[in-house]
Order: C-alpha cells, then sequence, then structure tokens
C-alpha cells in the first residue's frame, strides 16, 4: 500500500513515462511511413564529355552569346526584349496575351512586319517560363495552338494536391509533395514533345532564357552554357520541360529539382569576367552572386548537387538573364554585334507582370497573420520585395548600356560607320530610343482588374480565367504608356 501510495501521490512519472513511450512509438511508425513518402529527385544531367573536350575552346563569352545571327536581323533597327513574370498558368495566359497584342500591331512604315518580329530577347520564371520556352521552340506560328495544347488544359493532372493527407503531409515534411515528373513529365508528353534545349540554343532569331532559383546559394539560376560548363554538362541535351518544371517548382508543392556539380570531373577555364565579377568590390550583386555561384559548383566542398525550386523566389520577373548577358560582355556593345549596335534605332524592354494585388483580410483585424496566411505574407514580401529592387536595379543596367550604346557609337570614324551601316542614309549616332516598361493588372479597366486579382495561382484554370487573362494583356498592351511611346518614336 505504502508503494501505491508513493505511485499515486507523484502520478507525473508515470504519465510522464507514458507520453515518452508513446511518442518514441509514434516516431517509429512514422519513420516507417515517412521512409516510403520520401521525395527525393535524382539528378537531371550526365557527365558530359563534350563539356570536357570543348572546355580548352571557351571564349568565356557564353553568356553574351550575339542576338544578331545573320545579315538580316543585323539590319534590322528595332530590338525589343521580353520577359514573363511567374504567377501560374494565370502568368502563361496573361505572357501569351501579351504576345498577341505585339502580333496584332503593324510596325509603322512596314505593312508586312508585326512587332513581335523584332522581338529578339524573351526570359521566363514560373508559370511565364512555360510561354517564353514555347515561342522560343516553335516562333509565331506556336502562337496558333498555344491555348488549346496548354492554357485551357489540365497541367495538375499528375500532381497530389492534398497536402492535408497524411502521406502528402509526410512528404511535404520531406521536400516536397510532388517528384519533378509530375508537371515536367506532362509538360513533355503534352506541350513539348521531348524537345531538347539545343532547339532553343541553336534558334538565330530569339535568344530565350529560362530561370530558376538555386535555393542553397540564393541566388537565380539560368539555364545557360556556361553554367552547365561550369558544371561538366551539356545543356543542348537537356529536355525543355525539365527546365521548366525546376523554374515553376513551388516549395513544398514540388521537392527540389537536382542537377550534380561534377566539379573536377572536367577541365575548366574560367572566363576572366566571371573572375573579375567575383574579385572586384563594384561588379554589381547579381553578377557577383552569379560568379560566386559558379566558383562553388567547381568545388565539391561546398556543391555536389544544386538544389533548384522556382524561378520567382529570387527574380519573380525573368529579366537576370538580361543582366548577365550585357554583364559578361567584354565590349560597349554585347550582346549585340557591332553591326547590329550601329543599325539600330531604337529598344524596348518590356515586362508581362501577371503578379496580383494583395487580398488578404488580416489587415483589417487586429489578429493575424497566422499559420499557413504567415507563411504566405512572409513569402510574398521576401519576393514582392526583391521583385521591385531587381527591376529597378534592371532599368539602371539597360539605361547604362543606352549610354554605352551611343558612346561606342559616336566614337567611330566615318568610315568605320560606312563599313557597318547597311541603309546609307542619313544616320546620327545619338538617334537610338529605348522604352523600359511593364504591363500590369493596375492597367486594365477596373471592372477587369477585380476578377484578374480572384485568379489563383494554379496550373489548372477555368476556360474564362485564361481568356480574361489573355485579354486583359492586350487591353493593357494597347493601354501601356510605354508602348504607345514606342510607336509614336516612329513618326
Amino acid at each position: 500500500m505504502e508503494h501505491e501510495a508513493r505511485i499515486i501521490h507523484r502520478p507525473g512519472l508515470l504519465e510522464n513515462s507514458k507520453a515518452r513511450l508513446a511518442r518514441a512509438a509514434f516516431l517509429v511508425a512514422m519513420t516507417g511511413l515517412l521512409s516510403g513518402c520520401v521525395t527525393t529527385n535524382a539528378p537531371l544531367n550526365a557527365l558530359s564529355t563534350a563539356a570536357i573536350e570543348q572546355s580548352g575552346e571557351q571564349s568565356g563569352e557564353i553568356l553574351a552569346r550575339t542576338v544578331a545571327e545573320d545579315a538580316d536581323i543585323e539590319s534590322e533597327t528595332t530590338l525589343i526584349g521580353l520577359a514573363f513574370s511567374g504567377g501560374g498558368m494565370r502568368a502563361s495566359a496573361y505572357s501569351f496575351g501579351l504576345l498577341k497584342g505585339l502580333a496584332a500591331t503593324r510596325m509603322p512604315g512596314a505593312d508586312n512586319h508585326t512587332i513581335l518580329d523584332s522581338v529578339r530577347l524573351v526570359s521566363g520564371v514560373s508559370g511565364g517560363s512555360v510561354t517564353a520556352a514555347w515561342y522560343g521552340l516553335k516562333g509565331q506560328a506556336g502562337l496558333a495552338n498555344y491555348r488549346e495544347k496548354f492554357l485551357i488544359r489540365n497541367a495538375e493532372a499528375n500532381l497530389r494536391k492534398a497536402i492535408v493527407r497524411p502521406t502528402n503531409l509526410l512528404r511535404a515534411i520531406s521536400g516536397g509533395v510532388n517528384s519533378r515528373t509530375a508537371f515536367g513529365g506532362w509538360l513533355d508528353k503534352n506541350l513539348f514533345r521531348g524537345a531538347k534545349f539545343s532547339s532553343l540554343l541553336y534558334n538565330p532569331r530569339v535568344v530565350t532564357w529560362i530561370n530558376a532559383s538555386d535555393v542553397f546559394n540564393n541566388t537565380p539560376f539560368l539555364f545557360e552554357e556556361q553554367t552547365f560548363r561550369a558544371l561538366c554538362s551539356d545543356l543542348a541535351k537537356l529536355p525543355i520541360s525539365e527546365a521548366v518544371a525546376a523554374s515553376a517548382a513551388v516549395p513544398v508543392v514540388f521537392a527540389p529539382i537536382v542537377l550534380r556539380a561534377y566539379g573536377p570531373g572536367c577541365s575548366y577555364n574560367e572566363p576572366a569576367w566571371i573572375t573579375k565579377a567575383r574579385t572586384d568590390p563594384n561588379s554589381s550583386p547579381t553578377l557577383k552572386g552569379y560568379a560566386k555561384t559558379i566558383a562553388n559548383y567547381r568545388d565539391p566542398k561546398k556543391s555536389k548537387y544544386v538544389k533548384l525550386l522556382d524561378g520567382g523566389l529570387t527574380d519573380n520577373f525573368g529579366i537576370t538573364g538580361f543582366t548577365l548577358a550585357r554583364g559578361s560582355s567584354q565590349n560597349p556593345y554585347g550582346p549585340l554585334t557591332a553591326k547590329e549596335a550601329v543599325n539600330l534605332q531604337r529598344m524596348m524592354f518590356m515586362v508581362a507582370n501577371a503578379g496580383q494585388a494583395p487580398s488578404a483580410d488580416w489587415a483589417n483585424e487586429v489578429a493575424g497573420p497566422a499559420g499557413f496566411d504567415l507563411v504566405a505574407a512572409i513569402t510574398d514580401t521576401a519576393i514582392r520585395s526583391s521583385t521591385r529592387e531587381g527591376y529597378e536595379a534592371f532599368r539602371l543596367a539597360v539605361r547604362e548600356w543606352h549610354k554605352q550604346l551611343i558612346d561606342y557609337r559616336c566614337s567611330l570614324s566615318r568610315k568605320q560607320v560606312r563599313k557597318l551601316l547597311v541603309n546609307k542614309g542619313k544616320w546620327r549616332c545619338r538617334d537610338l530610343k529605348l522604352f523600359i516598361g511593364q504591363i500590369n493588372f493596375d492597367q486594365a479597366p477596373k471592372a477587369m482588374r477585380s476578377k484578374l486579382n480572384a485568379i489563383p495561382t494554379r496550373l489548372r484554370l477555368p476556360v474564362a480565367q485564361v481568356d480574361l487573362a489573355i485579354q486583359a494583356a492586350q487591353v493593357a498592351l494597347n493601354q501601356n504608356p510605354t508602348f504607345n511611346a514606342f510607336l509614336r518614336s516612329f513618326k
């Protein structure tokens, strides 16, 4: 009785022991379940013998490969670059609407050309990367069936969507609910049909960039030849669908996409501009971050594997490609050729921004945000802030480039100008106009705006919402002050 009394008198010990046993049993059970639910993507890339053979021939100008590849392109007087933001199917449809709007607008003074004919640079991130990759692959001909082949289809068909289910929750905790094949496999089967990145790399008319995020190095990851040479891999052999899936790999919904950094597996002569960017204190943060990341890829103690997630985490406008292409150039006109730099009369850079206005209710209450709202608020704040800063840095970089182009043109002798100039009429070195802007939901009519802000960020949308986003982009383009100033410049 005395012994029993002591046990009754100290119930905490017994209860704590039971609790510990219960927790241990639960952890053992969960470990067994988790081992069957872990989502880990195998590395996409193989060690490339071509990378080893070509490593000694690098020019150091991979990122700055010229926009112009033939005489017809070099003689053109207008250059347009487009960037497509993230935002799921909403962003895909909105960027498609921008392309349709440009295709429907005739080039002033050239009845047989549209504004879209002058697009030479296309970059995409997350949902916008699908449209960018498709346009880079198919060109204007691809606009005819893109809506039917992708925008109004169910790209979530292979996805596990119910995160609250126990098995999916365990997958989420272990890295992500879905593997890369859930979306990438669907894209490859239904849209890109096995097309490789070589189709984008060797397109003479359009340079296409697909952007993801390196979540270890905290930098944008550009699917570019220089990056893959540092990894000892051949980007040309990578399926386009895999790059797009990496660009749209939303954290938790998808497990990180994995690349292998083979490091010493091949010799690699680092281009001088990367060394300078890493060591020069005056280098831009974007260039310096890229250069340091390349160095990490070469060091197996720092990076054996590259983990990629949604490009919107580091650059939701997809403008990193433009910045790096210019920063990697070793002359005042790159990534243009000298001939194109002399013949140009105007440049326009336009961002299709499918971002939405904040819509949470907790801003009108004392409590909150909490739970998922808190996580979403933190993520949105980080993305929106970095996007604004990145866009301003991009504008400054392009304006500086514009100034350098004019200085270069004005430094040429008459003989040099005559040699490079295609149309031998009146020419002024300072006659080079620059236009930078974005189309967004704020430029749509008020009644349309509220409906746009209600479209969720998903990979499957009702047809009415898809068509609304397409129409909104065309309306916004027609009302856009930057675009209208560009059109007026021809007069």
